[in-house]
């Protein structure tokens, strides 16, 4: 009996012609019109499209007109305003005397975290100077500070000849964490910090790094800086500059990887290359390429989307060589599940290896009564 059953079985899949059938979510699967264009049929919802050149050219041409995210978080470069912590060196022609209000010490005494010689802007946003009494300072430049000094100086001295420069900026920092370097707290200056002038103080990228997915948080926004799309699009990350405490957050790669399962060497969780991008063809390298002898080349799917966005599912047909070109050129998205499905064979061979453990326990169970 068990001999008819495995015979009658394999003689089923083994039929010149038969294949198992797909599932029912994807029995619906894209077919080509009459036109030769690709055309989408909706199973259970979801609709399954084929990757062709059409699809691929769809989907450059909406990522090509896509918003610019960084438009939102391009300044215009503003002069440097003093604030709280900052210490300015003032100095006041013919009259050395008044420098020891700055309250110089020895170099020998001093700390790393000590504010070097000069005047510290109080957390009120003042400072105290001899005869010129408590001025305050916080959100006035260097050079507006000269002038409001002279003119209380005036008051003492003839023709006072007055100089402000910041001998320390502590007042303003941004903030850079993640896949860099030296991740921490950078002050800001004078002179306006771009993206790229806060990753070279960071000592760079780290190799983990996604450079398609960094985040600006900036009064509790966060903006994506693309700088894969910006270099194809011909924009210059320099021209993002950076505010007082704005955080940058580099990702990491690990965070966009692909799953790639099914009938494959090696299942993984593929992970894009440094520019953040990965293309089918590389995510199934990644995963040990297709394997020969389980799989059906011609049933190669991407599943996209999740809760919160409508799924969606790709098909490719992989069993020409020449569709690999079609693979080298579709761009994965993060969290995609790349799935190759088993042939036939695989599949009657798997239902069988379920089915025989309990034939064999029940022809063994006949024995023993009998």
């Amino acid at each position: 009996m068990v001999l008819s059953v495995a015979a009658a079985l394999s003689a089923c899949s083994l039929s010149p012609g038969m294949r198992m059938e797909q599932p029912a979510t994807l029995a619906a699967a894209s077919q080509i019109g009459p036109d030769g264009k690709n055309e989408q049929t909706a199973a259970l919802g979801v609709p399954v499209t084929n990757i062709d050149i059409a699809l691929i050219q769809k989907l450059r041409d909406a990522q090509a007109t896509s918003p610019d995210g960084t438009s939102a978080v391009s300044v215009v470069p503003r002069p440097y305003t003093i604030g709280r912590g900052d210490v300015l060196q003032i100095t006041v022609w013919d009259h050395p005397e008044l420098a020891v209000a700055a309250g110089a010490q020895p170099q020998a005494t001093t700390r790393a975290a000590d504010a070097p010689p000069g005047f510290v802007v109080d957390q009120d946003g003042t400072l105290q100077f001899p005869y010129a009494g408590r001025v305050r300072v916080a959100g006035l430049q260097p050079e507006q500070i000269q002038v409001l000094l002279t003119q209380r100086l005036s008051k003492s001295f003839q023709d006072p000849q007055v100089s402000v420069r910041v001998a320390s900026y502590r007042a303003k920092q941004i903030y850079i964490e993640g896949e860099v370097h030296t991740p921490g707290s950078q002050p800001l200056n004078d002179i306006p910090m771009t993206f790229y002038d806060a990753v070279s103080r960071a000592g760079g990228f780290e190799s983990t790094a996604d450079q398609s997915r960094v985040v600006l948080v900036r009064n509790g926004v966060s903006e994506r800086i693309n700088l894969t799309e910006m270099a194809v699009r011909g924009q210059n990350p320099s021209r993002i500059l950076l505010q007082d405490g704005d955080l940058l957050r580099v990702l990491p790669r690990e965070d966009s990887g692909v799953y790639v399962m099914g009938e494959v060497n090696k299942p993984v969780t593929a992970l894009p290359m440094r520019d953040g991008r990965l293309t089918l063809s590389e995510a199934i390298l990644q995963a040990g390429s297709i394997n020969s002898n389980t799989a059906d080349a011609a049933q190669v799917y991407v599943i996209r989307g999740g809760v919160k966005k409508q799924p969606e599912i790709f098909h490719l047909d992989a069993a020409s060589p020449v569709a690999m070109i079609l693979a080298n050129q579709f761009e994965l998205h993060p969290k995609d599940v790349v799935y190759v499905d088993g042939n036939g064979l695989v599949r009657f061979s798997r239902v069988l290896s379920l089915l025989l453990p309990a034939i064999n326990a029940g022809l063994t169970a006949a024995i023993v009564t009998k």
